[in-house]
């Protein structure tokens, strides 16, 4: 961070879209920390911190345009476990609400990254992606950033308590695909009963 500055820590976070096991919980702090200390300006960490955000997930939007909606389809019907259908209702459900989870999305860990990649393939207009991502990026990497500079020596307490809030996240995700691989194990057992 003392080496690159501002750019550097841009960099990171660019990576940290495409890396997420690079958390941005720790990368922000850290540069609000620096520089708090004199090496960088606030200001400067802010701007290329949420240009590094936008970078990263212009390139995982990329992704999911490349894939398109057939290559998606085509994968997921070789996927045991996943109909044809749930690609369908998961498009109707982006096509209602897509600007909201690509703006919050930009906000939850994990999610921060994921959610390029169905705008990609949905083909969101890439002026309102590119707006909507960065919007959501300059708030959390603002609130991330001034956390950091404001602790201080002690940035590293905001890691600690968004560590749980991921694994939360996490936890959560987990719990959702276990109920839908249950429920989906159960409806085919039954078809097959039925049949």
């Amino acid at each position: 961070m003392e080496t690159l500055g501002a750019p550097g820590a841009g960099l990171a976070i660019a990576l940290e879209n495409l890396f997420p096991p690079l958390p941005s919980e720790v990368i922000l702090p850290l540069a609000g920390f620096t520089a708090s200390q004199g090496d960088m300006r606030l200001f400067d960490v802010v701007v290329w911190t949420t240009l590094g955000s936008v970078i990263g997930a212009l390139a995982l939007y990329a992704v999911g345009a490349l894939l398109g909606r057939n290559r998606v389809v085509a994968i997921a019907s070789k996927l045991p476990l996943i109909n044809v259908a749930d690609i369908e209702r998961t498009e109707a459900w982006f096509a209602r609400h897509g600007k909201k989870t690509v703006f919050f999305g930009r906000m939850i860990p994990i999610f921060r990254s994921l959610i390029s990649i169905p705008a990609g393939v949905e083909r969101m207009p890439i002026s309102i992606f590119t707006l909507l991502t960065t919007a959501g990026s300059l708030i959390w990497n603002t609130a991330f950033v001034m956390a950091g500079y404001l602790l201080g020596e002690q940035w590293e307490l905001v890691e600690r308590y968004m560590g749980i809030v991921s694994k939360a996240v996490l936890g959560i995700v987990i719990l959702a695909v276990v109920i839908f691989v249950v429920v989906r194990v159960s409806d085919r057992r039954k078809g097959r009963h039925h049949a």
